[in-house]
């Protein structure tokens, strides 16, 4: 068992998702910008936009664990921006996190996944329907979900299961959105036996399940 690798391990949904993998006893990588704590999980330092970090954070978690059964990327930037209210270069900044960062993680990882015939990338998408009142995020989760299905076309037949976790509210514990009620998607869609999904969407009330 050579473990989960969580990128963009907040408070939130991120560490969520670091506790329910580590209850199954599964060893824990975290990425973040900022060094983190969570009992029983290993920290690595790397912003998700600066490739040679990300890469480099990776490679340790890899030499340290093994290729990672589960590949988490759960960064983004969340922020209210109407049509054209954001600069050319901050929504740059915002597909870099959203997306970009996702592309690199995920093709850094895949391939030793694929060579070994088993993995699991999951990422966690948003904006179900676009929102005029977020641009920059209802564009970077279209691209997730694009990516996904790109991973999957590319690594699906030699056995990674690439899917999105498709979060249609405000994360906060105690509410519909509690981050650690939306961790147990990605345990479902880690476990789950073919025929795969490809995204799951928590909307607080029925969860839709959507297969490739």
């Amino acid at each position: 068992m050579s473990g989960v690798v969580v990128i963009g391990a907040g408070p939130g949904i991120g560490q969520a998702v670091a506790r329910r993998f580590a209850r199954e006893g599964l060893p824990v990588a975290l990425v973040a910008r900022t060094e983190r704590t969570l009992p029983g999980a290993r920290s690595f330092v790397a912003d998700s936009t600066d490739e040679h970090a990300l890469r480099e954070a990776l490679d340790a978690a890899a030499a340290e664990f093994g290729t990672p059964d589960v590949l988490v990327y759960n960064a983004a930037i969340i922020q209210p921006d109407a049509p054209g209210e954001l600069p050319a270069r901050a929504q740059l900044d915002a597909w870099a996190v959203n997306v970009v960062g996702a592309l690199t993680a995920a093709a850094h990882v895949a391939p030793a996944m694929a060579a070994r015939g088993s993995g699991t990338i999951l990422v966690t998408g948003g904006m179900p329907e676009p929102d005029p009142r977020y641009v920059s995020l209802s564009l970077g989760k279209a691209g997730v979900r694009t990516l996904v299905a790109l991973l999957d076309a590319q690594y699906g037949a030699a056995g990674v299961h690439v899917a999105s976790v498709t979060v249609a509210g405000p994360v906060a514990p105690g509410t519909a959105f509690d981050p650690d009620d939306i961790a147990e998607h990605y345990w479902a869609l880690h476990t789950q036996d073919r025929p795969w999904s490809l995204e799951v969407v928590h909307d607080g009330r029925a969860n839709q399940w959507n297969a490739g």
